[in-house]
């Protein structure tokens, strides 16, 4: 028998968000003057006080393995935080500590899918989510959250797609890619429908910090006994903290998920980086001042990029409402011709403005939603300001 490879593994797609931030910054190396609007990670330096707790622990010889779902210390850290941001009340033996959001995620389709599965995802949806469904055995079963309704889905949508092999449906607020935010009242819907149909929400709450205006962020586990119960809450340090390369994500489940989690982690990596987790003490339970400071930030960012959007022509976007992204619908340029090519989609779009105009941003077929493209304001605002420009140049060519 010829050697192979597998079939699964060779299905799983490779994260355009990282080919073309690499690609863009390869540009910026080689001395090309670049605006990179990829970037899922906030352009701060993680704050000092963390970074000082992480050197103390090497320092201390913390460097060891630790229990596989974490050290107890970061645990009760982290039901702190639940109880006191989330409103959400877990115990030690429910929280999972992982390497990153994603690994969370994988540990949890990798404990609660048998091979069939469905699992429910609103499109727009973060192009890893289908993929970790996938690599589980799952099946993903995407609902479209209509441009009308902020992208998001509704309680109808979500009961007219359950079928007798739905296991979960995964909430992911405040939204990557939309920046878009379900209101408590969305959520109350969306609960009951998930109680009725009896599966899993799966609540991706990553962004949970990063919220602008009068939105406010809630935890749809908090909703009620029933729905605590079938909720899996997933977030972690990289985007609050501007933690991103120090991977770490956690889980609050019931105790037999967060159990089974632990032993599925124990065999794929062990337990989470020893100094990460110390850092992340820090992070969670020390000076929180950087996070104000962040989000503030990205506030003004984040008007001042959709004040810009918002007035260019052939484009169109909804004021984001959290996270640090704008989610640009470039449908009206389907069909124009640009250096007598045709514009068949946003892809074509994005190449346009790398190519020509040296200015990277992520279009979004690989997040079900192809006519649209994806810019992060995660970048100073003197890039975002010439960046913007640039956008505005190209789209003077078909006025």
């Amino acid at each position: 028998m010829p050697l192979t490879l597998s079939q699964k593994a060779i299905a799983t797609k490779s994260a355009t968000t990282l080919a073309i931030t690499a690609k863009a910054k390869a540009l910026k190396a080689s001395g090309v003057d670049v605006v990179v609007f990829g970037a899922g990670e906030p352009d701060f330096d993680t704050p000092k006080n963390i970074k000082d707790a992480a050197i103390k622990a090497i320092d201390d010889g913390f460097t060891k393995y630790t229990p596989a779902s974490g050290i107890e210390e970061l645990k009760k850290a982290i039901c702190k935080k639940f109880k006191d941001f989330n409103h959400l009340e877990y115990e030690p033996n429910e929280i999972v500590i992982s390497n990153g959001g994603k690994h969370s995620l994988t540990n949890i389709f990798q404990t609660i899918l048998n091979q069939g599965d469905e699992v429910i995802i609103p499109t727009p949806y973060w192009l890893t989510y289908p993929e970790i469904v996938r690599l589980a055995d799952g099946v993903p079963v995407f609902v479209n959250g209509e441009k009308e309704n902020g992208y998001k889905i509704t309680a109808k949508q979500l009961k007219d797609a359950v079928t007798p092999a739905t296991k979960a449906v995964i909430l992911n607020t405040p939204c990557n890619p939309t920046g878009m935010i379900y209101s408590k009242k969305e959520l109350l819907a969306i609960a009951g429908a998930a109680v009725e149909a009896d599966i899993y929400i799966i609540a991706d709450e990553m962004y949970e910090y990063l919220v602008y205006g009068d939105n406010e962020h809630v935890s749809i586990g908090t909703l009620g006994n029933d729905i605590f119960k079938r909720t899996i809450t997933c977030s972690g340090l990289s985007k609050t903290y501007s933690m991103t390369g120090w991977r770490v994500g956690y889980t609050g489940s019931s105790a037999e998920i967060a159990k089974t989690m632990g032993s599925v982690q124990s065999h794929q990596t062990s337990n989470p980086n020893s100094i990460a987790q110390k850092a992340a003490i820090e992070a969670i339970l020390g000076e929180q001042a950087a996070v104000e400071t962040m989000r503030l930030e990205f506030d003004k960012r984040r008007k001042y990029m959709y004040s810009r959007l918002s007035a260019m022509p052939l484009i169109d976007t909804l004021e984001p409402e959290g996270a640090f992204y704008a989610f640009v619908d470039c449908s009206a340029l389907t069909g124009k011709l640009y250096k007598d090519k045709e514009i068949e989609n946003a892809a074509d779009a994005a190449d346009i403005l790398l190519s020509d105009y040296n200015v990277a941003l992520i279009p979004c077929a690989d997040f079900g939603a192809p006519n649209h493209v994806r810019l992060s304001y995660a970048v100073s605002m003197e890039q975002i300001e010439k960046g913007l420009d640039r956008i505005e140049e190209f789209l003077g060519n078909f006025a």
